[in-house]
């Protein structure tokens, strides 16, 4: 009796500091990924130093403030808010795609405008956007929706809002990353020449007054939603990037996308 008594003291002991010390660090790491990885997942990319005053203003300050008091899922998770910055350094920035807010379903968003990792189903919008680069470039329409490799080659997919609670589409709408978003667009085609923005749906058209058209390509187009009943089809701007990144001396875009592996 006395071994056991024993026995079972030692397993208590062990395993109430582990619980103790799991708990804090679980709490610790949270609120680093909450707010200090704003700035650590760009640092090496060249949008620190370009958007580093903004981090500093108190629109800023306050959307971190009103994610942190949130008591809602957010999408997409912590680590995943400023993959388009990350994915695509500013130095080989070349095309921006805009949308409007993130998916606001369970492990759809991703970070990425359109895109949405590689086990997850196709979305419409994404899959029309396919249909139209299958007619363009008669490149066969991809079996999933994950768009990293076009951001690697420097296809900036910014959201105009970068968080949304679950299932409330455009819920964080007036958090102010607009404000955010807004100050990136005019400050990337102040840095930068011959950059193409597509800009599709009426949302995204109004971004074009942020811009200087004598120094861009601005491609302009319906949304690729199916409640455009089509009307996007036909745009041709994939190819129309192309040809103006080769007149300016640069690569263009593969629009295709490898097969990945599905998990």
């Amino acid at each position: 009796m006395k071994n056991k008594k024993k026995c079972s003291l030692k397993f208590i002991f062990f395993i109430e500091p582990l619980s103790m010390l799991t708990k804090q660090s679980l709490f610790c790491n949270r609120s680093h990924l909450k707010f200090n990885f704003l700035h650590m997942n760009i640092k090496e990319t060249g949008w620190e130093t370009l958007l580093k005053e903004e981090f500093e203003k108190s629109y800023f300050k306050s959307i971190k403030a009103q994610l942190k008091e949130s008591d809602e899922k957010i999408y997409p998770k912590n680590d995943d808010i400023f993959a388009a910055f990350e994915l695509c350094p500013l130095h080989k920035t070349k095309v921006i795609i805009l949308g409007q807010d993130p998916y606001h379903k369970p492990h759809e968003a991703m970070g990425l405008s359109f895109s949405v990792p590689n086990h997850v189903k196709v979305p419409p919008s994404l899959r029309n956007i396919f249909k139209e680069i299958h007619t363009d470039l008669n490149i066969s329409p991809s079996a999933h929706g994950d768009l990293r490799p076009w951001a690697k080659q420097g296809v900036l997919l910014l959201n105009s809002i970068l968080t949304v609670e679950h299932k409330k589409p455009a819920s964080h709408k007036k958090l102010g990353w607009q404000i955010f978003t807004d100050t990136c667009i005019e400050l990337i085609g102040q840095k930068k020449k011959g950059l193409v923005f597509m800009l599709w749906g009426n949302y995204a058209k109004g971004k074009a007054a942020l811009l200087n058209s004598n120094d861009h390509l601005i491609l302009e187009a319906s949304h690729p939603s199916p409640l455009a009943r089509g009307a996007f089809f036909g745009c041709k701007h994939f190819s129309q990037a192309n040809r103006y990144l080769r007149s300016n001396g640069m690569e263009e875009i593969d629009w295709s996308l490898p097969q990945l592996q599905l998990f």
